[in-house]
């Protein structure tokens, strides 16, 4: 099972994963990711904007990349896009494998790629205020150790 998608709205991470699994009969184990807005550093709110006629084909690419490199047998990448708020999720992704390493790797895979080489521009209000923000010097070298681009 493959799905793949892009949201302006609130999710439910729970309510996706149960159905993935159910999905991937025969699976040996699914490893999952959530990342969420966090509070830290006084953030009121969180923006990602996109460039939508590269974003969900992107994931799809990636997506791609990820079954190339991992033994899997399904893959959910769920990405949401404007302004969210602490404690919302902002990516899930799951991976479905016979065997838990290609499904750990997929997802640290994606998530590196999503982190630091993805179609997302992302900036935080803080004391009312909005900064862009950039990949941090760890988010590249993170994404480095794959050794090829997609």
């Amino acid at each position: 099972m493959r799905d793949i998608r892009l949201l302006d709205r609130l999710f439910i991470p729970g309510a996706l994963i149960g159905p993935f699994t159910n999905a991937n009969p025969g699976l040996g184990g699914v490893c999952t990711f959530v990342g969420e807005v966090r509070s830290d550093n006084g953030v009121e709110a969180l923006e990602l904007t996109h460039y939508e006629p590269l974003t969900l084909p992107g994931m799809h690419e990636l997506a791609d990349s990820a079954f190339a490199r991992f033994d899997l047998m399904g893959l959910l990448m769920v990405h949401r896009v404007g302004v969210m708020h602490p404690g919302e999720p902002i990516v899930c992704v799951s991976a479905a494998a016979r065997h838990r390493r290609d499904a750990i790797g997929a997802v640290d895979f994606c998530m590196d790629h999503l982190k630091s080489a993805a179609w997302f521009w992302k900036r935080e209000k803080r004391s009312g205020q909005w900064h862009w923000i950039e990949p941090r010097e760890q988010d590249r070298a993170d994404l480095a150790r794959w050794h090829e681009p997609i």
